[in-house]
């Protein structure tokens, strides 16, 4: 039944949505006057739906995205945003008191739709023509307005979830060329998402909003294996193009005749063919069994047609309504060339098409890797991805790259003055962690200050999700890994009995080499180890019993999601048998995946049915590519470079309704070294987010500017053929946290050196323990410390007589600092924090904490808590000329600090400097070539 409050309301979101907020209760009341009987519209009854509609429902939906884009409005491109700044509750106030609500409703909306005030994506950028203004996005907004329904309602994604997809693909569109702009240009972008994170839904978004928004050619590049390119062309047949373009005319019943989705009307609806009320139809010139091949006598499928001939294609008049063309196709030298040569052979002007390139997975092939010492003078060799790309960008004068990646690190290091290259020259965007997301923190105890003995399954992500081997038993590790799969796939079906949504997919990943004779013999050992294991009998009872009281039982206590969860072995057991016989219907429980056409004994399909195997695989499976339903995890593949060891983490990802069912089976070394690359990444993105910040309203860098700023805590991070030439000489950024790169634990001289260069800030500090506070965005946060206010040149000969695990850890922020004049920096709040035991002496004066932090093969990790940054940069920042310092005494927080007291504490550090130390000319970086004579060059030959 319909119901009619939520109609008018809804009609009135829709008439002032992306524009001025304007008084919401009058024009649901005008709204309301068409309808039969008129509803009550009135405020209080407007507060009693939302406080009783779920998160889903549409109003909701409609009012959380309205509420956001309002919340996240650009003020310089909305006068009614005053002077408030964005995702600001001075916005929001601003906008409830614009739609005509009272404090009452203004309390409920902060409840229902908070303001995010830290979300959104990290923007590297320049300062840039802003043409997707609101009136643009009202106006054009077909494929974005029915993408964003069909996540609602076809892929359960909840308000929040589109608000943020919302945001994030603006941030990237608008940073595109205009193009109905009559000059031609292109922009070179980068968005920098997580391992399996969302990134195609992003730029399914941008795809949608380009189109809408007067983007005629669109060419996508997945990446190098048929698999990959194929899910990514049903997922955007089914998600934007949508069966009226998919109908008329097109063989798209030969690509999905067979397709649950299909016919179970799943592809999205427009409703009608867009071409039919002056729309773009999209064309696709690739579909999904078929990459892109010569079109021969087909050539005018890649012409476009014009109202007026008289005007070029990016004129108005003859861009909105002509047809959008859809190309998908893998990094293959063949495939791309073909596309080349059509493009060239086409009567159609190039110049004249606004063409958007999406480069997914662009770090891989994408990257020129050629040696440079092999390139003549003004001839820079490429290699063919590269090559081919650079042509596209050459025929193509209008041509937008956008390029995605969750392992940024190759694409940092290209040379930014290769004009024919893809560096991301014009904005870089670091996407948000989506909520949800189950990423390699969610695997790994990254700042666990407790010992290994005190950890339970709910404070330990190791010990919830990590399974080390237990012994020397390879066959037992691999029958236990069998036994937590067939024993998750149970769980699952008690939670499908229990009321939740049915799992289609259930999958175990099985990946060690990339040899494919290796992954044969796996198959084998799995079915010979299935054969065996009794799932169908009693015999596989007494196992399932033991491991599910002893693990998978205490980790949904100790995580306590809000999933259905069984009490007792016995309410999963009438489930063994049924996902025994869903994981094998014919006796075979295993998928090969890999180049041996030999070894496969059936298709890896996620889209067309649901899938429940063990996959073997490799290569294929390493990057891009979904495994839908991987709940278990058996790896044990090492990797020379932290960038291919994160791309074959199949295991992160989305995993609702079984979060707490996820096991990773891996040896010491691997966990390591994901950690380790994990490290990596979260300073990355740190670096990233300290260049983001704004200054005087204008970006602070460009993207050339962060190109070194790459960690290494354990693998190289990225092949040593992508390594950028240069070295870092100055970094002028005002928080520095070298969580990392202190000396070695076991370099004794170093650390015994470092403590005696603290000496005069030790005995310096109050006897006294104190407490610290101040207020923080309306909250009052404290903490307990020894602290005292040192002149600068104490604190500046204690920060140089400092050793280091490298060069480049703390130099370059040190030779900024010591440079900085009086008139910027005169004193220093340095503060010693205290815990619980104060009882440890530092050169000989009592009353300190050691603290425990985290240590691996680089050494240990000196992150300061959260909660002593705040306050003590709120209290330096209520002082000019005033830095601040925060030390840690730490140890490896493994061991008993009590019993280590005769151990040297590494002495972590934190940095805060003021405000006014940013520097003028907004460079907060400075470095210097290692190969003076090739300054440009972005590779070098680097043996590590």
């Amino acid at each position: 039944m319909r119901n009619q409050l939520v109609e008018a309301y809804s009609a009135a979101l829709r008439a002032i949505e992306r524009g001025t907020p304007k008084s919401l209760l009058k024009r649901a009341s005008l709204e309301s006057e068409e309808l039969d009987p008129i509803p009550d519209v009135s405020e209080a009854a407007l507060r009693d739906y939302i406080k009783n509609a779920g998160p889903n429902d549409s109003l909701m939906v409609s009012l959380h995205i309205a509420l956001a884009w309002w919340d996240n409005a650009p003020r310089e491109l909305n006068a009614w945003a005053k002077d408030t700044a964005d995702k600001s509750y001075e916005r929001r106030a601003l906008v409830v008191d614009a739609l005509g609500l009272d404090s009452t409703t203004e309390g409920l909306f902060a409840e229902k739709f908070p303001v995010e005030i830290d979300s959104g994506p990290i923007i590297i950028a320049p300062e840039w023509n802003p043409w997707y203004t609101p009136d643009v996005q009202r106006a054009h907004n077909f494929y974005w307005q029915h993408y964003m329904d069909y996540l609602a309602s076809q892929r359960n994604w909840k308000s929040d979830a589109i608000t943020s997809l919302d945001v994030a693909s603006t941030r990237v569109v608008e940073r595109l060329a205009d193009p109905t702009r009559r000059e031609s240009g292109q922009t070179k972008g980068l968005v920098v998402g997580y391992v399996q994170s969302g990134k195609t839904a992003n730029f399914t978004g941008v795809i949608a909003k380009a189109i809408d928004a007067g983007y005629r050619l669109v060419i996508v590049l997945t990446g190098t294996t048929n698999m990959l390119r194929e899910q990514t062309q049903r997922r955007l047949d089914m998600e934007l193009v949508g069966r009226e373009n998919l109908l008329p005319g097109t063989d798209s019943q030969a690509d999905y005749a067979d397709d649950d989705d299909w016919n179970n009307d799943r592809f999205v609806r427009h409703g009608v063919r867009p071409a039919d009320v002056g729309l773009p139809d999209i064309r696709r010139m690739t579909t999904r069994n078929f990459d892109y091949r010569r079109l021969q006598q087909g050539l005018p499928a890649l012409e476009f047609e014009r109202v007026d001939r008289s005007k070029k294609l990016w004129n108005p008049t003859n861009l909105f309504p002509s047809n959008a063309r859809l190309i998908i196709v893998k990094k293959n030298s063949s495939v791309l060339n073909n596309l080349l040569k059509d493009l060239k052979n086409s009567s159609d002007d190039l110049s004249d098409i606004p063409a958007l390139i999406i480069d997914d997975e662009s770090d891989q092939a994408s990257i020129n890797t050629t040696n440079p010492k092999k390139w003549l003078e003004e001839n820079k060799k490429r290699t063919a991805i590269n090559r081919h790309l650079s042509n596209l960008l050459k025929v193509l004068p209008r041509a937008q790259y956008v390029g995605y990646t969750a392992t940024p690190f190759a694409n940092v290091f290209v040379d930014p003055e290769d004009a024919e290259d893809i560096f991301p020259s014009d904005y870089l965007i670091s996407l948000e962690r989506p909520r949800g997301y189950m990423g390699v923190e969610d695997f790994h105890d990254l700042d666990l200050t407790m010992p290994r003995a005190e950890r339970t399954y709910a404070n330990s992500k190791e010990k919830a999700h990590i399974r080390l081997p237990a012994s020397e038993d390879e066959e037992a590790e691999l029958q236990l890994a069998l036994d937590s799969f067939v024993l998750s796939g149970a769980i699952k079906l008690y939670r499908e009995a229990n009321g939740l949504q049915p799992f289609k997919h259930h999958t175990m990943l099985v990946h060690e080499t990339m040899r494919t004779a290796a992954q044969s013999q796996r198959a084998r050992d799995l079915r010979d180890l299935w054969a065996q294991a009794g799932y169908l009998s009693t015999g596989a009872l007494a196992r399932l019993r033991d491991l599910f009281e002893t693990d998978f039982l205490p980790v949904m206590d100790g995580l306590d999601f809000d999933d259905p969860r069984p009490r007792s072995f016995d309410e999963v057991k009438p489930h063994i048998a049924v996902a025994a016989r869903r994981i094998a219907p014919t006796g075979d429980p295993v998928i090969v995946v890999n180049s041996d056409k030999d070894a496969e004994t059936e298709q890896l399909d996620f889209d067309s049915r649901s899938v429940w195997r063990i996959i073997v695989g490799g290569n294929k499976l390493a990057r891009g590519f979904t495994v839908e339903g991987l709940t278990i995890t058996y790896y044990s593949r090492n990797v020379g470079h932290a960038e291919a060891l994160m791309q074959m983490g199949r295991w992160f990802g989305f995993r609702q309704g079984y979060r707490d069912l996820v096991r990773l089976f891996v040896p010491p070394v691997v966990r390591d070294a994901f950690k380790a690359a994990c490290l990596d990444e979260m300073d990355f993105r740190e670096e990233l987010r300290q260049y983001a910040v704004m200054y005087d309203g204008r970006p602070n860098i460009r993207p050339a500017d962060i190109q070194p700023l790459v960690m290494r805590h354990g693998l190289r991070p990225t092949a040593a053929n992508k390594m950028y030439n240069a070295r870092l000489v100055e970094r002028r950024t005002p928080n520095k946290e070298p969580s990392s790169g202190y000396p070695q634990l076991d370099d004794k001289d170093s650390l015994a050196h470092n403590l005696r260069a603290f000496a005069p800030l030790i005995e310096g500090v109050s006897k006294e323990t104190v407490w610290l506070q101040a207020e923080v965005k309306g909250v009052s946060r404290q903490f307990s410390a020894r602290f005292k206010e040192f002149d600068n040149a104490t604190v500046l000969k204690v920060l140089r007589a400092l050793k280091w695990g490298g060069p480049e850890t703390f130099a370059p922020d040190l030779a900024w600092i010591e440079g900085l004049p009086d008139a910027v920096l005169r004193k220093w709040l340095v503060v010693f924090p205290q815990g619980k035991d104060a009882q440890y002496s530092l050169n000989g004066e009592p009353g300190f904490t050691i603290h425990g932090r985290q240590a691996d093969a680089s050494g240990i990790r000196g992150n300061a808590d959260p909660i002593h940054r705040v306050v003590v940069d709120a209290l330096t920042n209520a002082e000019e000329r005033t830095a601040s310092l925060i030390v840690y005494p730490v140890m490896n927080k493994d061991r008993d600090v009590a019993t280590t007291a005769s151990t040297v504490p590494v002495m972590a550090v934190r940095l805060h400097l003021p405000e006014a130390a940013v520097p003028a000319d907004r460079r907060p970086l400075v470095y210097k070539v290692v190969s003076p004579d090739k300054p440009n060059y972005a590779i070098v030959d680097r043996t590590e």
